[in-house]
């Protein structure tokens, strides 16, 4: 071995101390738009979203879209989005989707959520609605059968922060070739 090679082996296990400190953590401020708004937390420390509280009780019937208040509002570090994305829970155990949707940058107002209630629409009216715990609640009025209750500090979304690639985006006259091409909704298959 030459004394540039051992250099080089030496560099290599034994590197340069870096002068450069971490960057600080970049911060996310969430806003209490009333006193009993909750704020948003973490499950777990390393979980990726927030659960969003519903601020009021609604009542969902079936076929309606319906926007649920939080009671927050979010203040981003600059080149971040925040994504309102479905709890597994409510999903899974429901007819409720909560609709994805994005916060950007810029906005401050406070956080809806869109939750869809996709049970069968009926002629069939009571006093009973289904809550997110399953549980039977019995509500002031008629509701359609298949009715959900999300009542106030009921978790109904997750918020994800994430970090924006910086792009620009040009208007080209070809797309280049690939692999794929034009074949899509569906076309590699259902199945493994």
């Amino acid at each position: 071995m030459t004394t540039r090679n051992l250099n080089e082996i030496e560099r290599f296990f034994n590197p340069e101390p870096t002068t450069t400190l971490p960057t600080a953590k970049p911060v996310v401020g969430f806003k209490r738009l009333s006193d009993d708004a909750v704020l948003p937390t973490k499950a777990h420390a390393n979980d990726s979203g927030y659960d969003l509280v519903a601020s009021e009780d609604i009542i969902v019937e079936p076929g309606a879209t319906v926007v649920v208040k939080t009671g927050i509002a979010v203040q981003l570090p600059p080149g971040y989005e925040a994504v309102v994305r479905p709890r597994s829970g409510i999903t899974s155990r429901t007819k409720l989707r909560v609709a994805i949707g994005t916060i950007d940058n810029g906005y401050t107002s406070e956080i809806g959520v869109i939750v869809d209630n996709i049970a069968p629409v009926t002629e069939e009216t009571d006093y009973i609605a289904t809550e997110l715990s399953g549980e039977t609640a019995v509500v002031a009025g008629f509701v359609s059968e298949g009715s959900y209750q999300i009542r106030k500090n009921d978790r109904i979304a997750q918020l994800v922060i994430t970090k924006l690639p910086t792009i620009e985006a040009v208007e080209i006259t070809e797309l280049g070739e690939s692999e794929r091409g034009n074949n899509g909704f569906g076309s590699s298959g259902v199945s493994v």
